[in-house]
């Protein structure tokens, strides 16, 4: 797959005129960072797409949702999902785990993966059902907590010379808890049709890939999914691993997000005015911690400000601001960030790399000048 980052006359998907097209087919892209962190809510316009395959199109008059255990299957249609299960919201941010990518492959070449600025997360308030109320109706028995929940989308595939549809799954564990949902809401409004209409998953504090679009397909099995997306990609592996001498068993299969921080303002090779200085940016982190604390050094480590948080929340970015005064000359501004455990991020980048180029959380660096 040859990626390009793309300018088109008019965006797809209605998506806002300076949203950044990484890949036009399968259609993927970002908010340019500039807009990124402007609110706590992305507007839909500018929420992040991570897409496999082409946009299927749903009849939601045929639209079933089949739930399958063992021997038994049931199946709603939207209408009795939307009228037979308690509507509930959460708010909740998705990240893709190649999120950062761009600063791995600019270390050793990654080939046949989008290159991801710090784009690939936004965050949306999400309505729909509890995941645990629909699994509820299947009795599924005592030996659950050893169970895992696949998921299957409508989008087709193709990889290694076969069609399939895209798919993951979660431990039971995870998924009976609340925050874990079937939405078909997104922003006060329908799903639309490149966030997973009219259906999808979404899996707060876990990689974007496991919060499945265009659910059609639920399975209640005692092993992980079977599919490409959950048992070949999205596995992590260390540094000496590459395409020619992988071996997909090694990697460990990715769930929760790690911790990380990102400067968004100023830019990287941007240039400013000297004096006060605003810096901005998000943190974010997995599972159902939170960010407990954001610095920043403008002397490469040797001292840290810390910075000022908006809302902290789990499952939900925090964005984060801190005024520095910077005298004329070349700076680079250095963040880091800790989480409600006390996990921290890696100072360098080196550490992270690996041939997927998935979760990149080491110290995020701009460089820029003051005039």
């Amino acid at each position: 797959m040859r990626l390009r980052l793309l300018k088109l006359s008019k965006t797809p998907f209605d998506k806002h005129e300076n949203f950044v097209v990484r890949y036009e087919n399968p259609f993927n892209g970002g908010s340019p960072l500039n807009l990124l962190t402007q609110n706590h809510i992305t507007p839909t316009n500018l929420f992040f797409v991570r897409n496999h395959g082409d946009v299927p199109q749903v009849d939601v008059n045929t639209f079933r949702l089949n739930i399958q255990y063992k021997n038994k299957t049931i199946s709603f249609t939207l209408d009795e999902i939307k009228n037979n299960f308690e509507r509930v919201e959460i708010s909740a941010t998705l990240q893709c785990a190649g999120n950062r990518r761009q600063e791995l492959m600019a270390i050793k070449e990654i080939p046949h993966e989008l290159p991801w600025n710090v784009d690939a997360i936004s965050h949306a308030v999400w309505a729909g059902i509890k995941l645990k109320d629909v699994l509820a109706t299947i009795s599924v028995e005592d030996e659950a907590k050893n169970l895992h929940v696949q998921f299957q989308g409508l989008d087709e595939t193709e990889r290694l010379g076969k069609r399939f549809n895209f798919g993951g799954s979660i431990p039971f564990a995870k998924a009976m808890n609340n925050e874990v949902i079937l939405a078909y809401e997104m922003n006060g409004e329908l799903l639309p049709s490149t966030h997973g209409f009219p259906l999808r998953v979404v899996v707060p504090g876990y990689i974007g890939a496991r919060s499945v679009k265009w659910l059609n397909q639920i399975i209640i099995s005692d092993e992980p999914s079977q599919n490409y997306f959950q048992r070949t990609a999205y596995r992590l592996f260390d540094s000496n691993t590459n395409a020619e001498n992988v071996k997909w068993d090694d990697g460990l299969m990715l769930g929760e997000m790690n911790v990380t921080s990102v400067i968004c303002s100023p830019e990287e090779n941007g240039r400013l005015t000297s004096g006060l200085v605003t810096v901005s940016g998000y943190a974010a982190t997995g599972g159902n911690r939170h960010i407990a604390r954001v610095e920043i050094s403008c002397d490469d480590g040797k001292t840290w400000t810390q910075a000022e948080l908006d809302k902290i929340n789990s499952f939900t970015w925090t964005l984060w601001k801190a005024n520095l005064n910077l005298s004329k000359g070349n700076h680079q501004l250095i963040v880091r960030a800790a989480d409600s455990s006390a996990n921290t991020q890696p100072k360098d980048i080196e550490q992270v790399w690996n041939f997927k180029g998935y979760m990149n959380n080491a110290w995020h660096r701009v460089s820029f000048v003051v005039e």
